[in-house]
């Protein structure tokens, strides 16, 4: 299960609809679990992609480095990472999965339809190396 609060939910999906047409992304952090990922705080980060923004993201190794400090100075680590998919379904294509490398982490998708955030989905990423990694579906817990 993921867990987040409700203005976490809300800032995730308003990036979506802030960068539409193009996809948003950004670093969830927080608390792993064995049963729960707990989102404590939601960084935006820019998508580095000027090839193909419009159907993928990138985040620079430079934002996930400072992901990681903001994340240990306050006793939080990264849970997972967040993007839209503007016109499309929100779920994992062929190459979210490729791109995927942090087990134990939420990669949560927002279908934004015509500019609006619509449907958001959580996959976890399980397995111990990329020969048996899997995406499975996460359940979404947000709280009030």
């Amino acid at each position: 299960m993921l867990k987040l609060s409700q203005a976490h939910y809300d800032a995730l999906r308003a990036h979506g609809e802030e960068t539409y047409p193009h996809e948003c992304c950004g670093i969830l952090l927080g608390h792993v679990g064995a049963e729960v990922n707990e989102v404590v705080d939601v960084m935006r980060a820019g998508n580095t992609r000027t090839d193909s923004a419009h159907n993928r993201y990138h985040i620079a190794p430079q934002e996930l480095i400072k992901a990681q400090r903001e994340g240990r100075k306050q006793g939080l680590e990264i849970v997972g990472f967040y993007h839209s998919h503007p016109d499309h379904p929100a779920q994992w294509s062929t190459t979210d999965f490729a791109e995927a490398h942090w087990f134990g982490c939420s990669y949560v998708i927002t279908a934004v339809a015509q500019g609006k955030a619509a449907v958001t989905n959580s996959f976890l990423l399980r397995g111990t190396s990329e020969e048996d990694k899997q995406f499975v579906d996460q359940e979404v817990l947000v709280l009030s």
